[in-house]
């Protein structure tokens, strides 16, 4: 034996369907890295979202019968379900896009004492 002492294998949340889960996270894109770290931060303190993300991408879409590419941010927001309605509705109110992108994709499985966390910071 090498002396290490084992770690003690972490707890997991059952996985649930899409339905069941309370967890979710959140994508929105926005332009510019400014806007994008003023709006996580926005986020993180109206506890709407316990932790986000920031990564620079770059988007290809059609908008108005145009094809287009632009750089942009995305925001990966970790938060509860419950929560959804009223962060689309902060995102909008606080988004410089005319139809801004906002999907949620449901959190089906994950580390317990994570899952935990995101509902504590999110007042869950």
């Amino acid at each position: 034996m090498s002396g290490k002492t084992p770690s003690k294998a972490p707890k997991e949340v059952p996985e649930k369907t899409p339905e069941e889960t309370p967890y979710c996270m959140v994508m929105t894109t926005i332009a510019g890295e400014a806007l994008a770290e003023a709006l996580a931060w926005e986020i993180v303190h109206a506890r709407l979202g316990a932790c986000v993300q920031v990564q620079n991408i770059k988007s290809f879409y059609r908008w108005k019968n145009e094809a287009r590419s632009e750089h942009e941010c995305l925001l990966l927001i970790k938060t509860r379900k419950a929560l959804y309605r009223p962060l689309e509705d902060f995102i909008r109110a606080h988004h410089s896009y005319e139809t801004p992108e906002i999907v949620q994709l449901p959190i089906t499985a994950g580390s317990a004492d994570y899952l935990q966390w995101v509902a504590s910071e999110t007042g869950g």
